[in-house]
């Protein structure tokens, strides 16, 4: 008996320990991982000129197999909380690494220089989305 309570208390911690690294494990790849980016243009961009970044950065879902989604759309929120920003994109990925290959990806870094000629600032967030 003496030599069965240390045998199973190291068998508790172990198992403890064993639980808390998969729950680690698994909460970091629980939830879609959403790339938010918001734009705020230069005062003297043309509606040609911005249309053209909006198309721009709608094809890079062809370009880039990983993302997964794309939505986008023009700010209508009546907070007036928006810093200038007047459009919005989500962007939905699998993984971290799925986002890096995004963002290092040529056709992403071309869209930068594109979109760099008329933004005045751009806001992005990364986060996994949780229920």
């Amino acid at each position: 008996m003496k030599t069965l309570a240390p045998i199973l208390c190291t068998a508790l911690i172990l198992a403890f320990a064993l639980s808390v690294r998969t729950a680690e494990r698994s909460s970091k790849s629980e939830g879609k991982l959403r790339h938010v980016v918001a734009f705020k243009f230069k005062e003297g961009a043309t509606q040609q000129q911005i249309k053209q970044v909006e198309d721009a950065f709608r094809d890079l879902k062809q370009k880039i197999k990983e993302i997964q989604d794309y939505e986008w759309g023009t700010n209508v929120s009546k907070e007036n909380r928006n810093k200038g920003c007047t459009h919005g994109f989500i962007l939905t990925f699998k993984s971290e690494p799925d986002r890096d290959t995004y963002i290092d990806h040529p056709a992403h870094k071309e869209f930068g220089k594109l979109a760099g000629l008329v933004l005045d600032d751009v806001f992005v967030i990364d986060f996994r989305a949780m229920q």
